[in-house]
């Protein structure tokens, strides 16, 4: 009996450590299985916190973008507020732009308002008024032999010849520089106006070693206004335009002295310039 039962207790032994050993095997493999996934879920880790990093600083870019489009469109409406546009034909002001010529046309003559009846009329009517303005301050008007008519926005100065010139010469006289500088203070307080300088003759012909005819003659006196206003007033060349007319545009009918005298005469044609008009409005009123 004794025999039998210790190969039993041998067996169970054996068969006991078999089973430990293939538990260990499998755990083992298990070990290996969860260790290589946890690498692989570090790996998979890493490169989504890269990917997230990325992300972050795409938004950030974004979000700077935004701000900075904000901003812009800040600026954007604030211009917008001040400027004048053109759908078609029409003109269309904003409202800042429209009170500000409000303001203006309340100073204006009732009779002269009452006949403004398109947009056109009433921007015509501030900037004439404006004008006027600046030559009923000025001591312009004071001066002999000138004459000084505003037409819608036209301004337009008529100088007698003798103040400006001697018989037949296209040399600025010394005693025309105090007018001259005058118009030239009138013209440069308001940077928005273009000046056309004109010459006009009688009606006489005219021929000698530097002046060849009629024409000739007046666009040399037109020439030699616009470059006294330049060089010596300091005048934008490109605000000026020097143009002769000769004897094609007389004021009466050069049959007596005196009628020819007030034909020869230089005009000055101020011409508001309505883009400039509206970008020094803009610009005041932006800086307000």
């Amino acid at each position: 009996m004794k025999k039998f039962i210790i190969p039993v207790v041998a067996i169970s032994l054996m068969a006991t450590s078999c089973v430990s050993k293939k538990k260990y095997v499998t755990l083992e493999n298990q070990y290996i299985n969860t260790k290589g996934t946890l690498q692989k879920t570090t790996l998979e880790k890493e490169a989504l916190e890269g990917k997230f990093a990325k992300i972050e600083s795409r938004v950030a870019d974004y979000n700077e973008k935004i701000n900075s489009l904000k901003s812009d469109n800040s600026s954007l409406q604030d211009a917008n507020d001040v400027k004048l546009d053109m759908v078609g034909k029409t003109a269309v002001i904003s409202n800042k732009t429209r009170e500000r010529m409000r303001e203006t046309l309340s100073k204006v003559d009732p009779a002269k308002l009452a006949k403004a009846k398109t947009l056109k009329d009433s921007l015509n009517l501030a900037i004439s008024y404006n004008l006027k303005n600046k030559f009923d301050n000025s001591d312009l008007t004071d001066s002999d032999d000138l004459n000084i008519d505003i037409d819608q926005t036209v301004v337009m100065i008529s100088v007698s010849d003798k103040l400006l010139f001697n018989n037949a010469s296209y040399r600025v006289k010394n005693g025309a520089y105090g007018l001259i500088e005058k118009l030239a203070a009138v013209i440069k307080s308001e940077p928005s106006m273009d000046v056309m300088i004109e010459g006009h003759t009688d009606s006489r012909t005219i021929n000698n070693a530097v002046v060849q005819d009629n024409w000739d003659l007046s666009v040399k006196r037109a020439t030699s206004i616009v470059r006294l206003l330049e060089s010596k007033y300091n005048i934008e060349g490109s605000r000026l335009i020097a143009a002769g007319r000769g004897s094609t545009m007389p004021l009466v009918e050069n049959t007596t002295n005196d009628n020819r005298a007030k034909n020869r005469r230089t005009r000055i044609v101020i011409l508001p310039n309505l883009d400039k008009f509206f970008a020094l409005l803009a610009d005041d009123q932006l800086s307000e």
